[in-house]
């Protein structure tokens, strides 16, 4: 007879654990559960389980030590790190979501390009601030991870002909790739220039001088004035260089007012087709 039965107290059996907890319900109990039992109880859940939310978190989490380990192989190549972090999270959910047990597969096998292919996509459409041709995009990534791994193993910087041999390629296409990459950063205009300088960078570029314009068209002008009737070229010169309105000019003219606005009109037209067959 048990205590509580000695003293009168109704006692109330626990049924087995096995008849009442659902099986996600005890995976969420284990807390030294691995990442591979994580997603076979994730693959075994149906997807309208409500345990099923919790599981798949929790294998995201047991995983996230290998995306941070890819995205720290992108580090120092122009991205913040919480970025590459972040990007190297979103594979790893997708590989989660996408994997299949059934085939055979080890997860990692599955995840690593998965997650590599996540951080290269976000250098390529993303990263860059010119858009340059794929090509170019990976041909950079390779540059810069064949510059580090000689660096280290020669002891020195190599050289171009030491990075074509050690990937491969010509010597043509490591310099194409290092121009490429000069349209990964942008620098803005607004950089100055020194520590204590208050120039810009947007200070140095040139402007359109349009006072370059005007000295072209006088050079022009010049023949083409010429080349008018006297009586045209003096009505010309008498409103435009000596600003007399229609009707002065008439007065000295000993025309009509409307005369000489005609005498105007028909002059520039002569003008401009002269400048205009000039031009061609």
């Amino acid at each position: 007879m048990t205590r509580g039965a000695r003293s009168g107290l109704p006692v109330t059996a626990s049924p087995p654990a096995a008849a009442t907890s659902h099986p996600a319900s005890r995976s969420s109990r284990r807390s030294a559960a691995n990442g591979d039992d994580l997603l076979q109880e994730v693959a075994s859940t149906a997807i309208g389980d409500p345990h099923r939310p919790a599981l798949r978190e929790r294998a995201i989490e047991a995983w996230l030590p290998l995306a941070n380990n890819l995205a720290k192989r992108y580090a120092g190549r122009g991205e913040h790190i919480d970025d590459l972090i972040q990007t190297a999270a979103v594979g790893l959910v997708k590989a989660i979501d996408h994997f299949d047990d059934n085939r055979g597969v080890d997860f990692t096998a599955y995840a690593i390009p998965t997650i590599l292919g996540e951080l290269k996509r976000h250098f390529r459409d993303r990263a860059w601030a010119v858009r340059v041709p794929r090509r170019l995009q990976e041909l950079r990534l390779a540059i810069s991870a064949a510059n580090s791994t000689l660096t280290h193993a020669l002891g020195r910087s190599p050289k171009v002909a030491d990075i074509a041999t050690y990937l491969g390629v010509t010597e043509e296409a490591v310099l194409e790739g290092i121009e490429g990459a000069r349209a990964y950063r942008t620098t803005s205009l607004s950089t100055p220039l020194g520590t204590d300088s208050t120039t810009e960078l947007g200070d140095t570029l040139g402007t359109t001088e349009h006072d370059y314009e005007l000295v072209e068209l006088h050079v022009a002008l010049t023949p083409a004035m010429a080349a008018l009737p006297d009586r045209e070229r003096k009505i010309l010169t008498m409103r435009f260089y000596g600003n007399m309105t229609q009707a002065q000019i008439a007065e000295q003219v000993g025309v009509s007012q409307m005369h000489v606005s005609r005498l105007i009109a028909t002059a520039l037209a002569r003008l401009h087709g002269y400048l205009t067959d000039d031009v061609r």
